[in-house]
């Protein structure tokens, strides 16, 4: 299992442009990729679930992502998230 904790630095935060852009990404894995935010996770594929949470700007999440090929999820997770200019 892989965590890694990430502030959103986008002034819009994760509105629905990047959590599309996030539950498509995630959606090419098969690993079980979760996103949590103020105690709350939610399935990263699911778009609806990301809305959810409603994360602004300065928020802290953090991804889980537990399976075979979670190494590769996290890497590409992670540059989405910094090259989208959404979080650090």
């Amino acid at each position: 299992m892989l965590e890694k904790n990430f502030t959103v630095i986008s002034d819009t935060g994760i509105h629905a442009r990047p959590a599309t852009q996030l539950v498509q990404t995630a959606g090419r894995f098969s690993s079980d990729i979760q996103m949590e935010y103020k105690g709350r996770k939610v399935n990263l594929k699911s778009i609806m679930g990301v809305m959810a949470l409603a994360v602004g700007k300065g928020g802290e999440i953090k991804i889980i992502i537990e399976g075979n090929d979670e190494q590769a999820a996290m890497e590409e997770l992670q540059d989405m998230l910094q090259r989208e200019g959404l979080a650090e």
